[in-house]
């Protein structure tokens, strides 16, 4: 690559010479039995570039992954990068038709598709547009159109495309949990710009950090934390390819030691119930935890801090700004809260007008920084409405107090009013859970009898007080929040499910819980 100081491509900031001859011998990947050092990673870099060249991809073209966290993953992402393509990473969870969506609105060049996954590929019958490349990342197999036999994957020069900063990288799907999906690009300095704000200043990782993701790459939070933090500071990063439950996790974690843990507040959940039933959960190896998707609540923050002695980090990020912005610190950190605002990012709560709201009131969070997305694909309408004057509003409802730190509310489409004073769901859910027999719980809007609005509540019972059911643990549980909320905020109605609706991502589907709601007629909770 050039020595021009504008140039700047990915797959040279973490493969680069200068880096491989601090690191190169350094364990980068450790993937079921294979270990990768950064020299061979970049050798398996080296050796997709030649692929993606020989099925003509070019700069700016788009290469899909459907594929499972794996050292293939990696280095298919850097080869994209290296080729001045756009990689776009997708779900694995998702139904074929959203897989279809994408590659169709993304309009993919290649498809690279794990095995077991090509059902969900070209069910819409566009599988005549894109090439495809299909990888077992178990056995390292490649198979494409024709064969690969003849493909050239000796390692190719150092020589990269002459990328920027600014140029396109990557474009991130969001969920459509509550719609179609949209994609989100960002550029090469994006990633870049998270590992010195948040990473360098809230992780402080070293090449000796063993880091394990229980979120998957193809989110912008599973995609720095496995991918852009650990390879930035030479450390190893632990991939897994399955979705495990609560006792595989245990063993994985306990059999393979990682020092910093990322997981979601339903994660953390899950491993505390497992040990509360009599399940061994060994956190021991572990410096730092970290959450994020979703505000952590505080039961789970305070019974983890107790069980294990370590403090779970939390943070709000985003797809649009990639990473997190706001966070808790080591020694600085504080139940129910989303943090501090991390370095290198501004962050402005204002009213429905625009204008700014005072310490302790309810705003709109609006964020700006270095990795903010430059705009949706193909949707210029949604870009000009959430990108303004190179501020993202992200949809959120916080309030920030005196010292700094910023308390999330809920989305500024959950919150609602009731006896026209307004209820924030989050609030309500934190209050609930407090009681010893609540796993977990969701609050919506609702309209009682007589047409007026209300609060309705979704809880999940406790394993240990699963089962029977008392029908007077409603009235409980509704007295129980009497005494800590004003009397609006106190759910009218509370039903007991068995599970919280739940996006791939884990975040509660409150537009299921609505829907639920009314199936049900919003008033009658006797179910």
């Amino acid at each position: 690559m050039s020595d021009d100081p504008s140039q700047f491509n990915l797959a040279n900031y973490f493969l680069g010479a200068e880096r491989l001859s601090q690191f190169g011998d350094h364990t980068a990947i450790e993937f079921d039995v294979r270990r990768l050092t950064y020299n061979e990673l970049r050798t398996e870099v080296d050796r997709w570039v030649r692929r993606l060249e020989n099925r003509g991809v070019n700069e700016g073209d788009r290469v899909a992954l459907l594929l499972y966290d794996s050292p293939e993953f990696v280095a298919c992402f850097l080869a994209a990068a290296s080729l001045g393509a756009i990689c776009v990473p997708i779900n694995t969870f998702l139904r074929a038709e959203d897989v279809a969506f994408i590659l169709a609105d993304s309009g993919v060049r290649l498809l690279i598709v794990e095995s077991e996954l090509q059902d969900k590929a070209g069910s819409n019958g566009a599988v005549s547009l894109y090439a495809i490349l299909t990888v077992d990342s178990r056995t390292r197999s490649v198979r494409g159109e024709g064969s690969d036999a003849g493909a050239d994957t000796r390692v190719r020069s150092s020589s990269l495309i002459a990328t920027t900063r600014e140029s396109p990288a990557f474009l991130l799907y969001t969920s459509g949990s509550t719609g179609t999906p949209k994609g989100v690009l960002h550029r090469h300095g994006s990633i870049p710009f998270t590992v010195e704000s948040y990473a360098n200043n809230v992780l402080k990782l070293t090449k000796d950090d063993r880091v394990f993701s229980s979120s998957r790459m193809f989110f912008a939070y599973g995609l720095g934390n496995s991918l852009s933090f650990p390879l930035a500071a030479g450390a190893a990063v632990l991939l897994e390819p399955e979705r495990m439950n609560a006792e595989r996790l245990a063993r994985f974690i306990e059999d393979r030691k990682p020092t910093v843990f990322f997981g979601v507040p339903a994660v953390y959940l899950s491993l505390l119930e497992y040990r509360s039933s009599g399940g061994r959960v060994d956190f021991s190896s572990v410096r730092s935890c970290v959450s994020a998707g979703e505000a952590l609540p505080s039961k789970i923050f305070e019974d983890w801090q107790r069980e294990f002695e370590l403090t779970i980090l939390d943070g709000i990020g985003s797809t649009e700004m990639l990473h997190i912005f706001i966070s808790n610190r080591a020694g600085n950190s504080r139940a129910g809260s989303s943090g501090m605002l991390v370095e290198g990012y501004q962050a402005r709560l204002v009213d429905d007008s625009g204008d700014a709201v005072e310490n302790n009131e309810p705003g709109n969070l609006w964020v700006s920084g270095g990795s903010a997305t430059t705009g949706y694909w193909n949707r210029p309408d949604l870009t000009e409405s959430t990108v303004v004057d190179g501020w993202v509003r992200t949809g959120d409802v916080y309030r920030r107090d005196e010292e700094g730190f910023y308390y999330h509310i809920g989305r500024s489409d959950d919150c609602f009013k009731v006896h026209g004073l307004w209820v924030s769901p989050i609030e309500v859910e934190s209050v609930l859970v407090s009681h010893e027999a609540v796993s977990e719980a969701a609050v919506v809007s609702a309209i009682d009898e007589r047409g007026l609005a209300t609060a309705r509540a979704y809880v999940v019972i406790r394993r240990g007080e699963r089962g029977h059911v008392p029908e007077a643990l409603k009235d409980e549980l509704r007295k129980f929040a009497g005494s800590r909320l004003p009397h609006h905020k106190v759910p009218a109605h509370i039903q007991f499910i068995e599970e919280m609706p739940r996006t791939s991502t884990g975040k509660i589907q409150r537009f299921k819980l609505r829907e639920a709601r009314n199936s049900v007629g919003g008033s009658d909770d006797k179910q």
